[in-house]
């Protein structure tokens, strides 16, 4: 008997098997509810979402500014003379009360002891007068007489103290005898400067801000000033102007600093950090900051509903890799990719920012990532 080959009975099987698929196969058509449409399977746009809490941030206002000294004289002659010593030397530290300078004093000490020879004399006399006049033996004119004779000789012996001690100069606060312009000889007439005295021991920091940050600044916040030799000085802040310059409309500011060392910073410059009250805040990128309708900063988040929300917030600080808002709800769910593919009030699914599998766009494509201007 003739055998069948095998090619022939395995193309029967398969024209068989065809047959029967043909005839029973499409059990879809026998189902008593038809399949779904496209639409009932569609799913609300992807995003990737992390949930984030607030967290206490310090911000600071970096401001450059100028140092000088806390206070400083300019030493000028009240009376006219010639340069007679200089008791202390340029550059020489000196307390409050110290004798700086002597002018010749054209004989004023002997002057005065007379003056104050003379007062005695009248306040005897006036005395005597009174007790006089009280048993009617002399009248009341000439007491009044003896009593201006009196107010003359005390104002006489006031002026020659005066200008004694105006040709003796002496320190009105405690500091370094910063230069002395004269040398002994020297005539010096009323007015004309002579020296100059600083107190270095305290410095102030002066700089100018601009009508954004003043509103965040009082009296008090602590500072801290950076050299330019990378050393720090610590103080606080002391004055804050309440009128802008009418030129650059920007606020004055001063801040005291310790300056125990006595170092010769006065005049130099600073950068000025001012530590402002702490703050809750989200730190998120940069990139997903955006403007609603109204051109405010916003970010977009989702409810309990998973709808996206879009909320203002206020830029607290920023760089390059963080921004730090504040007017966000706490907890929050971020979005913190597709953002730009969805709209407020839409419903989305979320996905978890380790799960995310939403695709990088192609070269070319915008990206959904936008950074703030």
């Amino acid at each position: 008997m003739r055998r069948i080959p095998f090619s022939y009975a395995l193309a029967s099987l398969l024209v068989l098997a065809l047959v029967i698929w043909l005839a029973f196969g499409n059990f879809q058509g026998f189902q008593s509810t038809p399949p779904d449409t496209p639409a009932d399977r569609e799913e609300g746009s992807r995003v990737e979402v992390v949930e984030q809490y607030s967290t206490a941030f310090i911000p600071e206002q970096i401001i450059q500014g100028q140092l000088t000294a806390h206070r400083e004289a300019t030493l000028r002659a009240n009376i006219a003379g010639f340069v007679d010593e200089k008791p202390v030397d340029q550059g020489s530290r000196v307390k409050a009360g110290d004798r700086l300078l002597v002018l010749d004093n054209d004989a004023l000490p002997e002057q005065l002891q007379q003056a104050r020879d003379e007062l005695a004399v009248a306040e005897a006399e006036y005395s005597g007068a009174r007790n006089l006049r009280q048993r009617e033996l002399i009248s009341q004119p000439e007491l009044l007489r003896l009593q201006s004779a009196l107010s003359a000789n005390a104002a006489q012996v006031a002026q020659l103290q005066n200008q004694l001690d105006d040709s003796r100069p002496t320190a009105p606060f405690d500091g370094v005898l910063n230069r002395v312009e004269v040398e002994l000889g020297d005539l010096l007439q009323p007015g004309e400067e002579w020296g100059q005295l600083v107190d270095d021991r305290r410095l102030k920091g002066t700089a100018w801000v601009s009508q954004q940050q003043v509103g965040d600044l009082s009296e008090g916040l602590p500072v801290t000033a950076r050299l330019l030799n990378g050393d720090y000085l610590e103080g606080e802040l002391t004055f804050v102007s309440h009128r802008a310059d009418e030129a650059t409309r920007s606020f004055y500011i001063e801040a005291t600093l310790d300056n125990p060392a006595g170092k010769r910073l006065a005049g130099g410059s600073a950068e000025l950090t001012i530590t402002l009250p702490p703050r809750q805040v989200h730190t998120l990128s940069p990139a997903l900051l955006s403007l609603n309708s109204e051109g405010q900063l916003a970010v977009k988040h989702l409810d309990d509903s998973d709808q996206v929300q879009q909320t203002t917030v206020e830029l607290v600080s920023a760089d390059t890799q963080r921004a730090h808002v504040a007017g966000l709800p706490n907890p929050i769910r971020l979005i913190t990719l597709g953002a730009g593919m969805v709209e407020t009030g839409e419903t989305v699914t979320p996905v978890p920012s380790e799960q995310a599998t939403i695709a990088q766009p192609s070269p070319g494509q915008d990206s959904v990532h936008a950074p703030v201007d």
